[in-house]
């Protein structure tokens, strides 16, 4: 068998690029969050409702493009955890908001430390103005104008 397998076309492709390094920063941060029993998902979850306190299931289901059935599982997982609890939203008399309780918050804290700590791991090769340009290159693509 050869080992020289020739990848030059593949490299020149955007989506070759990014499906290579999202492999491998989404490989070593779930390695870092199963201290913490958290997906990428559910990090994500956890993670705007600790930003956004109040936040709505339609919001998240939005901002994360996820199907509101496939969130309410999600919700009921984190209120079971009590990593959530569900409130009167704050301007919105109608709507019901999401918080982190005390232990989500503290939880949060400590895995979005790791999440960095994750992120800096896996471009040990960019200086810290090369991840700031790669990060916002990546929004161009997917945040709108």
């Amino acid at each position: 068998m050869n080992d020289d397998i020739d990848t030059r076309y593949l490299e020149t492709l955007l989506g070759y690029n990014t499906r290579r390094a999202s492999l491998t920063i989404i490989s070593r941060f779930m390695e870092r969050m199963a201290v913490f029993e958290l997906r990428p998902v559910d990090f994500s979850v956890l993670s705007l409702i600790g930003h956004n306190p109040g936040i709505t299931s339609r919001q998240l289901c939005s901002v994360l493009n996820i199907l509101p059935p496939n969130l309410v599982g999600f919700l009921k997982a984190f209120e079971k955890r009590q990593l959530i609890e569900r409130k009167p939203h704050p301007t919105d008399g109608r709507a019901v908001g999401l918080f982190l309780t005390e232990s989500g918050s503290a939880l949060m804290r400590e895995a979005e430390a790791t999440a960095e700590v994750s992120d800096l791991s896996t471009a040990t090769n960019l200086t810290a103005t090369e991840r700031k340009t790669l990060t916002r290159l990546l929004q161009k693509i997917y945040l709108p104008n």
